[in-house]
């Protein structure tokens, strides 16, 4: 098959330029309306099938109020209020204007409901609550634009009121989401070109890779769109379809670039001028490299999947349709680009004696892994010990959710929850209890004073029907809805014995769910992970335990960037620097989503110096002699690819929201641990003291991998010659770094 590309991208270069660019085009306008399609609500972290679910579709169905929306006006007043003062001008007028907006269903205010605590403490703000009925994005959106412009223009509003509260909330969050993506591309992509250029050496070959990336992107983007039509995407996947095409495609050009460049230096050592004898070879073998990488981030990213939470299934479907479109540009849109090149890849380079250059890198490459493998038991055992020092935070890490208090302060919804948690009397959450039909008035009313007598317990209101068949007890605790004392408080109450069928909502109670379904579906999709892992291991290395070094080594990385987020984000340190504040716990879903998108990179670049050893050892290479091969002639490329994703993924590392943040810090901290400390110094390590054992496979597997196996032949060429020792690419040199 990659024979067959290789051939047909060279022959019909021209069209299939022609048809990449009619592609990019229709991706374009596809893709562009992507951003108004994208949800952030609070139920993209719903497991549907939950019980908190089905308590709030409840309530909702008998009030027409959807427990998740909301809206909070902050009013700013002149006079001190108290609780028997009469709502001034501008609350009345805060109230009317909430009145008069279609989804609003009930509005609270100081001085109609008597709730002093809607009164700051020093008696100058007071919060108007609003109650909504149903909001499915993107009207969400419009209706948050329309209640600040009503509130923009009121004269007694305007200046001096700030709009907040859950809905707009969860809008603000995609909008800074939007905005910090956008910095960070206008950022990163002038830094990558950079950095390209020195490590190409040239400017042609260094705007390859980022093109390529642009191309990926826009192609996920019309994918995503498409996605969208049949269920909802998170906003957050623009974050992600920006970090991970970006990282990816550069990567996967990196290495099929370079290997051009090999190529075409070899052919020109033998003096063979025709071009397409060195694309062949690369495309059968880098060629072949990306596409199983492709596939390893792809199902890695699918463990996504196995969880129920919107969030996390539209993360992976959407990581897979971006990985996939990098592999798409790597596999048949680039071979296209070099032939067309041809010789001109190293049109506008610099620098003279490159390949004497490169070839003193390979050499320190080489130097370095046969410096390992004379002490291999110093090396193995000094990576794990480094990298367990670096992990073991994680043994005290806690999590948290997601709310309006992770905005910035330049959002109204982020200084209302400021306000709220500051200036006013602590706002006690509620835990929402629906009750199924058939008890007895008596037998809730015991329910209820049981409730009363749970700890953290603050009162407990009176039934109140929902339609014949339900009746809600609303629960008010005494801490705030994600601190400790509420979630323990909530963990009783579920405890205490209902007289029919109880169903918990709130927003406490919805976190409990969240986590206890991310803790059910958390085994399952590592077992997914790690057999489909291990499984391509195998198929591409014929290896059992090279599938197993993987696993272990892939799971070092993992921990080594958990303990990292729990050092830096929840205990707080670096906090200043990296521009955030420590809540004490970590975003529950971020490591998650690290777990399964560090594990497919660590598998990534596992793929490519295995591929490179595997190579040198079907050559005649003893297993301390491929070893060393394989890393002199990856380890700059690795390095620098490595180096590149960093700034790409890093990117994130600059958004205003904390989770965000966890993200593309924890996935850039593990892509430098797994290229340097486990690609440099473990693997060459315990594949020196395995030695031949590295490479075995029982009989009945080996006859398996014979028939369904990846042959990494593609370097076996109908050109004796080929089977030389390629002259190193001239631009491995700064690779090095």
């Amino acid at each position: 098959m990659f024979a067959s590309i290789a051939t047909l991208m060279h022959k019909r270069r021209r069209l299939a330029l022609l048809a990449a660019l009619v592609l990019l085009v229709l991706a374009g306008a596809v893709g562009g309306s992507l951003q108004q399609k994208l949800t952030n609500g609070a139920s993209d972290y719903d497991d549907p099938s939950g019980a908190n679910v089905a308590a709030r579709q409840t309530i909702q169905r008998a009030t027409g109020i959807d427990p998740q929306q909301g809206y909070v006006l902050l009013v700013r007043s002149d006079e001190k209020l108290t609780a028997d003062s009469a709502a001034p001008a501008a609350v009345a007028e805060a109230v009317k204007v909430l009145k008069a907006r279609p989804e609003v269903k009930q509005v609270l205010d100081f001085a109609d409901s008597k709730m002093p605590t809607l009164i700051s403490t020093d008696g100058h703000s007071t919060a108007v609550v609003a109650e909504l009925g149903p909001l499915p994005s993107p009207g969400d959106v419009d209706a948050v634009k329309a209640l600040q412009a009503a509130v923009a223009a009121d004269p007694l509003l305007a200046g001096t009121t700030l709009v907040g509260g859950a809905t707009p909330g969860h809008v603000q969050v995609a909008d800074v989401s939007t905005k910090d993506l956008g910095l960070g591309e206008t950022i990163a992509l002038p830094i990558l070109l950079v950095l390209l250029f020195f490590v190409f050496r040239g400017l042609v070959a260094a705007f390859i890779p980022l093109v390529g990336g642009i191309f990926a992107m826009m192609l996920a983007m019309a994918l995503t769109r498409v996605l969208t039509t049949v269920t909802s995407v998170s906003a957050s996947a623009m974050d992600l379809i920006f970090a991970l095409g970006l990282g990816l495609c550069i990567d996967f050009s990196l290495l099929i670039v370079s290997r051009f460049r090999e190529e075409l230096a070899a052919d020109q050592a033998r003096g063979v001028t025709d071009t397409a004898p060195a694309l062949r070879r690369t495309v059968l073998t880098a060629g072949r490299t990306v596409a199983f990488s492709a596939f390893t981030v792809a199902v890695a990213l699918s463990a996504l999947l196995v969880f129920p939470l919107p969030y996390l299934r539209s993360l992976g479907s959407a990581g897979i349709l971006t990985v996939l479109s990098a592999a798409f540009f790597a596999l048949l849109v680039l071979p296209a680009v070099l032939a067309v090149l041809g010789r001109r890849i190293d049109a506008l380079s610099f620098g003279r004696g490159r390949a004497a250059s490169a070839e003193r890198v390979v050499r320190r490459w080489e130097r370095l892994a046969r410096g390992v493998m004379r002490r291999p038991v110093v090396y193995a055992i000094g990576g794990v010990a480094v990298l367990l020092v670096i992990a073991s935070p994680m043994l005290g890490i806690k999590f948290t959710g997601v709310d309006s208090s992770v905005l910035p302060l330049s959002t109204s919804s982020g200084q209302v929850a400021q306000q709220l948690s500051t200036e006013f009397a602590q706002q006690p959450a509620a835990a929402r209890i629906v009750l199924d039909g058939g008890a007895s008035a008596s037998a809730v009313a015991d329910y209820a004073t049981r409730l009363g007598q749970v700890s953290g317990v603050r009162a407990v209101s009176a039934p109140v029907a929902l339609g014949a068949d339900h009746q809600e007890i609303d629960v008010a605790l005494s801490g705030q809805p994600l601190q400790a004392s509420s979630l323990t408080a909530v963990q009783q109450l579920e405890r205490v014995a209902a007289p029919t069928t109880a169903r918990f909502t709130g927003a406490t109670a919805d976190f409990l769910a969240q986590r206890a379904s991310i803790g059910d579906h958390l085994l399952p999709a590592g077992l997914l992970l790690a057999a489909l892992t291990m499984l391509l291991l195998f198929l591409f290395t014929g290896s059992v335990w090279l599938a197993v070094q993987g696993l272990l080594m892939n799971a070092l990385s993992v921990a080594a960037s958990f303990g990292m987020l729990v050092f830096v984000f929840q205990h707080g340190h670096l906090g200043s620097l990296l521009d955030f504040t420590a809540t004490g716990a970590l975003e529950e879903t971020s490591p998650v989503i690290l777990f399964a998108l560090a594990f497919g990179l660590s598998t990534d670049y596992n793929v490519f110096l295995l591929g490179r050893i595997k190579e040198a050892r079907g050559k005649g290479q003893d297993e301390r002699g491929a070893v060393a091969v394989g890393l002199s002639r990856t380890g700059g490329i690795v390095t620098s690819a490595a180096l590149l994703f960093v700034v790409a993924i890093g990117a994130l590392g600059i958004s205003h929201l904390t989770f965000i943040k966890e993200l593309g810090i924890g996935a850039a901290f593990a892509v430098l641990i797994d290229a340097t400390v486990v690609r440099t110094l473990l693997v060459p390590a315990l594949m020196a003291l395995l030695g031949k054992a590295a490479w075995w496979a029982p009989g009945p597997l080996r006859a398996f991998h014979a028939r369904f196996g990846v042959n990494e032949g593609g370097s076996v060429e109908e050109e004796p010659a080929a089977e030389a020792a390629p002259v190193a690419d001239p631009d491995l040199a700064t690779s090095a770094v």
